[in-house]
């Protein structure tokens, strides 16, 4: 499933500090936007409270002071932006990609204009999270970069667009409905309806899809990995809390999970993930990853041993 030649992913370079494009950039940016990019000045306080992470119910977060409080607030917020800036670049090479991979001209029109979406929201979100990075150590992010890698139009079209595109919408629903920092909020709702029609457009076109053998076995396969990051609950924000307190024993770790209900957590969003699979040529593919388990949230206990 992955090819050599990364191109498409997180792999691009910058451009060095102050290049003579970066005009034309801004310039075509704002043509799109029709007003000037937000400033990157950060406010004083976290993008996001501490019970959009569940941490108003953890002991360990209530006892900690004010000053780690907003430390561990603080990163849980760049977490979710820097996500957001690696599912908008790796948005940025799918959609390229998909315009080259076009069987018609209507098409390769569709794709361009929604690779210019998704270079559009790619600026607005450096224009908050300007820390421009090829890499990163996150499981899912790593999958994406690896998933926007392949040449089977199939897998593509059911996981970049059926599936992530659809969960996406959930998610920068959610991320622009609790925002502290009003213009990043709007930010997040305007791009909901650009995203819908990339994944309305990922829908249509996979339906009118005959999958292969092949293809429908590296998609299951896929998925298997991507739910199972699902499955074992808030990772980022268990991981971001050690990293502020300290090395937690295996009984701290279980706690913290229960008090963040991970069952619930996780069992929410693969119900989200569930209810997008709807294709009826991917029945098969649903059937699988139930027989699997693929849409069971794993245990506190689970997700404890799970964290490095």
């Amino acid at each position: 499933m992955i090819f050599s030649h990364k191109t498409a992913g997180f792999e691009l370079p910058s451009w060095r500090k102050a290049h003579k494009c970066d005009r034309l950039l801004s310039a075509a940016l704002k043509s799109r936007l029709g007003k000037p990019l937000p400033t990157t000045e950060p406010p004083e306080f976290p993008y996001w409270d501490a019970a959009y992470f569940g941490l108003d119910k953890v002991g360990i977060f209530r006892d900690s002071t004010p000053d780690e409080q907003q430390q561990i607030l603080h990163l849980c917020s760049m977490e979710l932006l820097a996500e957001a800036y690696f599912i908008e670049k790796a948005g940025v090479g799918y959609m390229a990609k998909m315009t080259l991979m076009a069987e018609t001209t209507q098409e390769r029109m569709l794709y361009a204009m929604f690779g210019a979406d998704e270079a559009t929201h790619l600026g607005q979100i450096i224009s908050f999270w300007p820390f421009l990075s090829s890499a990163t150590s996150d499981k899912f992010l790593q999958l994406l970069s690896e998933l926007v890698e392949t040449e089977d139009k199939s897998l593509l079209l059911f996981l970049m667009q059926v599936v992530l595109e659809g969960w996406g919408l959930t998610h920068y629903r959610s991320l622009a409905k609790h925002c502290r920092h009003a213009v990043l909020g709007q930010m997040f709702y305007n791009f909901l309806q650009e995203e819908s029609r990339h994944h309305a457009a990922g829908e249509m076109i996979f339906t009118e899809t005959s999958l292969s053998m092949a293809s429908e076995h590296a998609i299951i396969e896929a998925l298997t990995l991507f739910l199972q990051m699902v499955q074992a609950g808030p990772q980022r924000v268990v991981g971001v809390l050690e990293r502020v307190k300290g090395h937690f024993s295996g009984a701290q770790k279980v706690k913290i999970f229960e008090e963040l209900d991970t069952e619930a957590h996780s069992g929410s969003r693969l119900a989200v993930l569930h209810g997008l699979m709807q294709p009826p040529n991917a029945r098969g593919i649903v059937a699988e990853l139930k027989q699997r388990g693929a849409f069971e949230p794993f245990s506190p206990s689970q997700c404890a041993a799970l964290l490095a």
